[in-house]
């Protein structure tokens, strides 16, 4: 009876080795989303926003973002928080009131971010890289502004940006 029982096994084995490349041989190719499609935030209009670095220079280059405006308190005080991923070319902008001392946390903020604060004539005025992750620390601008453009750590260095750097977008032109 032990004999038949592991012929019969043996068999149930066999036939899934054979049968389960099959099965998956014949399913159609779908590509997997990926894994941050959940997570990529609230479907929002993307706005788009230019960075000119080296101005002074006399070779200025631009760089493209698309990114979420805050404009509401409420948007502001939520921002980026609960997301797991931001895409290489997204950012958010901040946009407040008026010309004013910022103050930013990455509380509930899973991706590491660089802050850049930017003057109601689009100049940058501060830079604040690699804001550490979940933490309730007060970034502050170190002066007015009236937005803040936050965008994956690393960002800021990769492109060169200083302050005096320019952003171009519709709420700077005031």
């Amino acid at each position: 009876m032990a004999r038949i029982l592991r012929s019969a096994a043996r068999l149930f084995f066999l036939a899934r080795a054979v049968a389960l490349p099959l099965v998956l041989a014949a399913a159609p190719l779908v590509p997997a989303a990926p894994a941050f499609a959940l997570d990529a935030g609230p479907s929002v209009a993307l706005e788009p926003l230019t960075i000119v670095t080296g101005a002074g220079s006399g070779h200025p280059v631009e760089h493209q973002l698309a990114v979420e405006v805050m404009r509401t308190e409420a948007e502001r005080e939520h921002g980026l928080m609960d997301r797991r991923y931001l895409p290489p070319d997204r950012g958010m902008l901040f946009q407040f009131d008026h010309e004013q001392n910022i103050l930013m946390w990455m509380k509930n903020t899973y991706i590491p971010l660089d802050m850049i604060f930017i003057s109601p004539k689009g100049a940058v005025t501060h830079i604040h890289e690699n804001a550490e992750p979940m933490s309730e620390v007060i970034i502050p601008s170190e002066g007015p502004a009236l937005g803040v453009l936050e965008v994956n750590a690393g960002y800021a260095r990769k492109i060169g940006l200083k302050p005096g750097d320019r952003v171009r977008h519709p709420m700077f032109a005031r």
